[in-house]
């Protein structure tokens, strides 16, 4: 019966609410996680009838194996989720939710390349050769300058590229649409590539291909970019997800309107933008320290 209230949650968040394979797959690792922690607790897989005691306990065990404070409080997430469904569709009467309160982390800064670095990749690394170089660099190059998320990257299609009006149709979280702008030099990097891209017979309609014509894996534009990031910096993370962080650092660095950022990195709260204000924060208390007179004392 659990299992399949379960499977009932998973059909609803992945079709009802477009929820992005990524996240539906982290929802059923939590919440089957859940499932096998209450029949080991209880000898029983009735999901319907715990109460928030055991949701605690379940808390405590992730926290002794060592799973971080974040890493808790997205399980916890996944878990309100499905029990709010359960709730909504009037099969248990107390969410066992309510009284829980996730542990505290600590708020780690986003992690971004130095502008001088990503000046540094786009002009003086090498790339490969071929398609597959140009395809590489105009990858990093549409990450960088609109900060679109990898599965966005993935599924951008050549249609949705207007050079007419120098912009681009990406479809975000939960298949909301947004419109970024984009640079004339982008732009002919984009017609360039489109015209090898032809020239190879090449006809996938999404703008990012292997030279076979297959769409992109995610792991293949992780694997890119690391590669790539790896050569203009030491930073423990080199991932895709890096560069939608330096793309918001920069624009806010550079004066722009934290409202616009937020448009543009399709948020859905400001909050969620605001934490890259403390970026600017710290680049300015640099610049004190560096150009005051009396900032050593």
């Amino acid at each position: 019966m659990a299992e399949q209230h379960l499977n009932n949650f998973i059909d609803y968040i992945s079709h009802e609410k477009k929820s992005s394979k990524h996240t539906v797959l982290s929802y059923q690792t939590d919440l089957f996680q859940f499932q096998n922690f209450v029949e080991k607790e209880l000898s029983n897989t009735d999901l319907l009838s715990i109460n928030y005691l055991i949701v605690r306990s379940w808390v405590a065990e992730l926290l002794d194996t060592g799973i971080s404070a974040r890493s808790v409080n997205r399980k916890l997430s996944s878990l309100k989720s499905f029990y709010k469904y359960l709730l909504k569709n009037n099969l248990i009467k107390i969410n066992p939710l309510q009284k829980i309160v996730g542990p505290k982390s600590p708020k780690k800064l986003p992690v971004f390349v130095d502008e001088l670095n990503m000046e540094e990749l786009f002009k003086a690394i090498e790339f490969d050769e071929g398609f597959i170089g140009l395809r590489d660099k105009l990858l990093l190059d549409v990450l960088y300058q609109t900060g679109i998320r990898r599965a966005e990257l993935i599924g951008l299609k050549e249609q949705s590229i207007d050079f007419y009006s120098l912009s681009l149709k990406v479809l975000g979280k939960r298949n909301k649409e947004r419109i970024i702008p984009v640079s004339l030099g982008l732009k002919r990097n984009l017609e360039q590539y489109f015209q090898v891209k032809k020239s190879m017979g090449l006809v996938n309609p999404c703008v990012f291909v292997s030279p076979k014509d297959k769409d992109l894996k995610e792991a293949e534009v992780y694997k890119i970019v690391k590669k790539y990031l790896s050569l203009i910096t030491t930073l423990s993370k080199k991932s895709p997800h890096v560069l939608r962080h330096t793309f918001a650092t920069h624009l806010l660095n550079n004066g722009a309107d934290i409202n616009a950022v937020k448009e543009l990195l399709g948020h859905a709260n400001l909050s969620a933008t605001q934490i890259y204000t403390h970026n600017t924060i710290e680049k300015l208390k640099k610049t004190y320290k560096q150009a005051h007179p009396r900032s050593g004392e």
